[in-house]
């Protein structure tokens, strides 16, 4: 738990010294608060919390990123609460899934975008944080596990200042532990992809 602590102050620290350097380059500095829905989860939790992973559920997040003229950074953190609930049981009576990640972009060059949508991928990694309750306090958790995520977007503004920005993630866990536990039916797994929609504020350039 340790290194994955330090590893998210990496990132943060990261975006941080990248989003000062961008502020004097005159880099594209942009906030992004998002509305978004996950599909096709998966997981190792249980009781059967996989089958309930696999639906589409409601997140809100708010994002930072810094654009460069190919190559850029952003930081986020995003929350889904209901993941391991269906509405058609039950037995839990409350979950959500959190995560905190900071990514590499990389964009199409902005001088061949300033009028019309701007494509990017963006890969890195941070935490994920599942929680489950349950009426029974049998299957109860809370547990925080590294993650790397990957996924592609793109960004177009309607004003100088405004615009809109369209996304689809994959979320992963990764160096889950390799034992039985009373929470997870081998190796702590939690995966999922999520599209969202967000409005993007620019900073003054």
């Amino acid at each position: 738990m340790t290194g994955c602590c330090r590893f998210v102050g990496l990132v943060f620290a990261s975006a941080v010294a990248l989003t000062v350097a961008g502020t004097a380059s005159a880099a594209d500095v942009q906030l992004r608060p998002f509305v978004a829905f996950t599909f096709a989860g998966d997981t190792t939790f249980v009781p059967n919390l996989a089958e309930a992973a696999g639906k589409a559920h409601g997140t809100i997040g708010v994002g930072a990123a810094v654009l460069g003229e190919v190559i850029g950074f952003d930081v986020e953190v995003a929350h889904t609460p209901g993941f391991f609930q269906t509405g058609d049981t039950n037995l839990i009576v409350g979950s959500s899934v959190t995560t905190v990640v900071g990514d590499v972009v990389i964009a199409m060059p902005g001088r061949l975008s300033e009028y019309t949508l701007r494509p990017y991928v963006l890969a890195g990694g941070g935490i994920v944080r599942a929680n489950s309750q349950d009426n029974l306090d049998v299957f109860g958790f809370t547990q925080v596990l590294p993650a790397v995520d990957f996924g592609a977007g793109a960004i177009g503004f309607l004003t100088r200042r405004v615009g809109l920005a369209w996304e689809i993630r994959r979320f992963q866990s990764i160096g889950s532990r390799d034992t039985l536990s009373g929470i997870s039916l081998g190796p702590e797994k939690l995966s999922f992809w999520r599209l969202s929609m967000a409005v993007a504020i620019r900073s003054k350039r």
